[in-house]
């Protein structure tokens, strides 16, 4: 199973320790040369969103990706990379792939001293600690997302069709079932 996963800033390199330890080959995406046909899905880390955002358009990599998603590529997309997917920013006038139907609040805990840790359930997982990091929460979603998680009633992952959208960092955790849950989407 050959996973494609930003490589352009952010917490790229921990998805890719992650995956490689449940047997994924990993595939840095740094350029748009980067992007094969061959890749079964697609790793959106945590990071800084306009500067993601800003650099997919300048490599020329914007278009490319989002084609692969609308065309059912399985992406999972963590924290910034949410907000690359998500359809509307309730607090922000940029717009980027818009391919999963949610409202996301940017920075919705505050700056990096509202970075905090909880243990919530996510459906078909179970308990799960999870990392927020400037995170983002979701407002709202379409009647056809599946919510996974909330954390103090504020929807922190959420499910569909081909896109896994969560607000914290599951790469950081000691626990590989979240990316699991994403490999067993592609399978």
């Amino acid at each position: 199973m050959k996973i494609g996963i930003l490589a352009v800033q952010g917490a790229f390199i921990e998805h890719e320790n992650m995956l490689s330890s449940l047997g994924a080959e990993c595939v840095e995406l740094r350029k748009k040369a980067d992007i094969s046909d061959d890749l079964d899905g697609l790793v959106l880390p945590g990071g800084e969103s306009t500067v993601q955002g800003k650099l997919l358009n300048e490599l020329d990599m914007f278009n490319i990706l989002k084609d692969k998603i609308k065309s059912g590529l399985p992406v999972m997309a963590t924290c910034a990379g949410l907000i690359l997917l998500s359809e509307t920013l309730s607090n922000d006038d940029r717009r980027y792939f818009q391919t999963l139907p949610v409202t996301t609040r940017r920075n919705a805990y505050g700056r990096q001293l509202g970075s905090f840790k909880r243990t919530s359930n996510i459906e078909g997982i179970g308990n799960f600690e999870m990392v927020f990091i400037r995170a983002p929460y979701i407002e709202a979603v379409s009647d056809d997302v599946e919510v996974l998680a909330s954390v103090d009633d504020h929807i922190t992952a959420v499910r569909y069709k081909n896109q896994l959208g969560l607000t914290f960092h599951p790469e950081i955790a000691d626990d590989a079932r979240l990316h699991q849950y994403f490999l067993s989407m592609i399978e």
